[in-house]
Formats: structure tokens, sequence, C-alpha cells
């Protein structure tokens, strides 16, 4: 994965125009910027979970990385010769329509392995189990939770970290236990658990597009 050295965050400085209300977080999403786009520099990927809403979100936030979100991902000339050595006439059409990634795993993607791990051993170790299973040095978890208390989000910071990866979490105003695990904390400033969402989406789609922004040109 190439940056391009892009030396400003627009899209940081537009989000906080639309919601002054998270200029207290300006500098913790400058950083969780910094370090994905520092992690895909390193060919990382970045894992991430959360419970019911922040679930969805987390699911977001990986359809986001993982095709074009606001800039077109063409091929580079060296994945399009790949896969037209496989298969000229498919390779063609694949190099035409597929998009360049970000790579992003969504933890709550393997039923099977999370309603087995429930029930043969604690349902709230699915999220760490997957994480002590994927993470590695140079990769980032993204563990979100509107109270900053779920238990099974921090499980997942803890396996992630002991493998080497740097750990991101989106909560509410107090950050809750999250704050003793997790390495940046991004509290957005409410306490009712919607109004916490409605912050994290404006804050992860600032992110999302920022990391864009600095590998894509189109």
């Amino acid at each position: 994965m190439v940056a391009r050295g892009r030396k400003n965050m627009d899209q940081i400085n537009i989000l906080l125009e639309r919601y002054p209300i998270l200029v207290c977080c300006r500098e913790e999403i400058k950083e969780a910027c910094r370090r994905i786009i520092s992690c895909y520099k390193a060919d990382g990927a970045v894992l991430l979970c959360g419970n019911g809403g922040s679930c969805a979100d987390a699911s977001h936030i990986a359809g986001e990385l993982m095709k074009g979100f606001c800039k077109k991902r063409p091929l580079s000339k060296e994945h399009r010769e790949k896969l037209i050595s496989v298969d000229s006439n498919l390779g063609n059409i694949l190099a035409d329509k597929l998009q360049m990634p970000l790579p992003a795993i969504c933890l709550d993607g393997l039923p099977s392995l999370s309603t087995a791990f429930a029930n043969d051993v604690d349902p709230l170790l699915t999220f760490a189990q997957q994480a002590f299973a994927y993470a590695k040095e140079n990769d980032i978890l993204i563990g979100i939770s509107t109270s900053g208390n779920a238990e099974n989000i921090i499980a997942a910071a803890v396996a992630a970290k002991a493998m080497g990866a740097y750990t991101i979490g989106l909560s509410g105003i107090t950050g809750g236990k999250m704050n003793d695990v997790f390495d940046l904390m991004i509290r957005v400033p409410e306490t009712e658990i919607y109004r916490v969402q409605e912050l994290h989406l404006p804050v992860y789609h600032a992110i999302c597009l920022t990391v864009e922004e600095a590998f894509f040109a189109l």
C-alpha cells in the first residue's frame, strides 16, 4: 500500500464545521487518522467490533474501507496483470471492475464461529477469540461502545494488543472502562446511547474519507 503523502486533513476541518460539538475530539480524530494511514502503509489491516447499533457501525466502517467510498480506486497495473495472467477473459473483467481495498475485517461476520465459541466457551469472548486469531503487528483494532464498558469489546482489545495491534476506541463522553485498555479513545460529548451513535457516524465518516484521500487521488 503506497500513500500519496497528503499532509492536511481537510475532512476533519469540514467535520468540525458541521459538528462544532466535536471540537473537543479534534486531536484524537487526527491521531486516529494518522494511525490508520500508518497501518495501511505497513500493509496492516483494521479489525472492528461493536454490539447492537455499534455492530452496525463497525460493519459500516469496514464497508467504507473495503471499496471506493468517495474516490475511485482503480487497480494498479501490477494487479491487473496478475488477474489477466490467471484468466485472460475473466481477468480483464475483474481488472476493470474490482476496486483497491483498504483491508478491514468486522468481527461479527462469522456466526458459526461466534455461536460455537459462545456456546462451548464464553459468549463474552467471541470477539477476543477472533482478535487473537487475526491481529498482528501493524494492525489496528477499532472497538465501539457507547458506554465504554462493553466487556466483549474490552476483551477483544486486550487480545489484539497482546498480538501487537494498536487499539482505538469510540465511546461516549466518559469512555468508561475502555479508558484503561485502549491506546486511543475518541469520546464524543454525549451520554444517551442514540446521541452517542449519532455522533459516531460523522466521526468515522471523516476518518474513512481522510484515510481514503491519503491513498487514492481520483
